[in-house]
């Protein structure tokens, strides 16, 4: 049964998503600071951890960085702030996905189960898998192709690479600096151009509608996400 770590100073909202996420098969721990929770990712193994922001003492950022020092496991994190600003500054820090208190249970069970699927889903692949396959899309690693309904074919290395950089991170959202910096190996000057034409083509080029995208989805203000649902 897959297990998840809730790290939140409000002890009501620790003990209603436990008994939330239960009725689903998952089992969840919480504890309500950063350096128990630290503390408790060093005794155990999780699937996830839902991270608040607001914490006295180690914030939630804090306790982000130091989890990813060791860990790459999957992390949601709660905030009460309704700006892009906090919310991108977790996801630069390493989040894989973010709620805006207040928010619906349902929702945030649907995020925690997609998010670990996807996770294990990965995870069983790395060092084997040659191929990533999806609906309607298969991109071959070690040709560096695609293959869609209108055949197999190659991409340019660029095209290529931020494809697969985006696809490997299914359901997180990316920002364009973490993009840029991935798959251009530079430092991020806020020139956006070169992501852009390069998503542009590679929707003409995957997209049975362009317009309406299936594979690399826009999060406005953000950046974008490979579709979770494909």
């Amino acid at each position: 049964m897959n297990k998840i770590l809730i790290i939140d100073d409000d002890r009501e909202l620790c003990a209603l998503i436990k008994r939330s996420v239960q009725s689903e098969h998952i089992e969840a721990d919480f504890c309500n600071t950063g350096k128990e929770g630290l503390q408790k990712l060093k005794e155990q193994e999780y699937q996830l951890v839902v991270l608040d922001v607001m914490m006295p003492g180690m914030d939630g950022f804090e306790t982000l960085e130091e989890i990813r020092k060791e860990n790459s496991l999957p992390i949601l994190m709660f905030t009460s702030k309704n700006d892009s600003a906090s919310k991108v500054r977790g996801l630069r820090a390493g989040a894989d996905d973010y709620l805006t208190k207040p928010f619906d249970m349902d929702e945030l069970i649907a995020r925690i189960a997609s998010l670990i699927r996807r996770y294990t889903r990965f995870n069983h692949q790395i060092g084997a898998a040659q191929k990533l396959d999806f609906d309607g899309l298969q991109i071959d690693l070690e040709n560096r192709s695609v293959t869609t309904e209108n055949g197999t074919f190659e991409l340019p290395p660029k095209e290529f690479d931020l494809l697969l950089y985006c696809a490997k991170h299914q359901g997180k959202i990316l920002t364009k600096q973490q993009i840029y910096e991935e798959v251009w190996g530079e430092e991020y000057f806020y020139d956006d151009s070169n992501i852009m034409a390069i998503i542009s083509r590679l929707r003409k080029k995957l997209e049975v509608n362009p317009s309406s995208p299936k594979y690399i989805q826009t999060v406005k203000g953000i950046g974008y996400r490979f579709n979770k649902e494909v």
